[in-house]
């Protein structure tokens, strides 16, 4: 089930929301700021995100932008929902970091069809890594096996590795670890700081140079 996190501070508006998605299989977390939401991200990664532009305290295009100078928000897909129509602030929007960019007041169909586009779009990408690690498998099978370098983490850690590599997410290790996505979390950012990486990306293309050879898995 794919996570979708919905910012606005109109209540009413995010609770529909809510309820819409909820109804078309998808877990909803909701919250009424951009602060909430930056924490919710640290806390547990969505696989999307929806969010308003026009919020008190801090707007979402600099929600955005500071989203996507965090290791766990580079590469979350990112929705806009705004009732500013200009081109400006359109253009200032992908300028930000948004993948998509949707006008109030919309059809609730149409947000639902981006959504499913951007996550068909991770879904591809995500494919295509393993693709490629799976062929570099197969060009190496006959030649000379070489141990793998031994990673410097925990076994904790190691194992954790081991999952993000196959493209899970926080939530999907957590329920296959028995552990907390917080705690998933916490592995997540010591092994980027002990292998000097900055997000989730870099580190699939660290184990795929190294020459490390994930057990692949089928993903629903």
């Amino acid at each position: 089930m794919k996570r979708v996190l919905v910012v606005d501070d109109d209540t009413t508006l995010r609770m529909a929301l809510t309820r819409y998605l909820e109804k078309r299989g998808y877990l909803v977390q909701s919250v009424g700021s951009a602060t909430e939401a930056l924490s919710a991200v640290e806390a547990d990664p969505p696989d999307l995100i929806v969010s308003d532009v026009m919020m008190p305290e801090m707007d979402g295009f600099e929600f955005c932008r500071r989203l996507r100078a965090t290791r766990t928000g580079q590469l979350v897909p990112f929705i806009f929902l705004s009732s500013k129509g200009e081109v400006e602030a359109r253009i200032q929007g992908h300028s930000m970091g948004a993948d998509d960019y949707l006008m109030k007041p919309f059809e609730p169909l149409e947000l639902l069809a981006k959504i499913e586009a951007q996550l068909e779009r991770s879904r591809r990408i995500h494919s295509e890594i393993v693709r490629l690690m799976q062929k570099s498998d197969l060009e190496n099978s006959t030649s000379p096996v070489s141990p793998q370098p031994v990673l410097p983490l925990t076994p904790a850690e190691e194992k954790v590795f081991w999952e993000v590599v196959q493209g899970l997410t926080n939530k999907q290790i957590g329920d296959r670890l028995f552990v907390s996505p917080r705690t998933v979390q916490t592995h997540l950012s010591n092994i980027l700081n002990k292998l000097d990486l900055e997000n989730r990306s870099q580190l699939v293309r660290f184990a795929f140079e190294r020459g490390y050879k994930p057990r692949i898995t089928e993903q629903a």
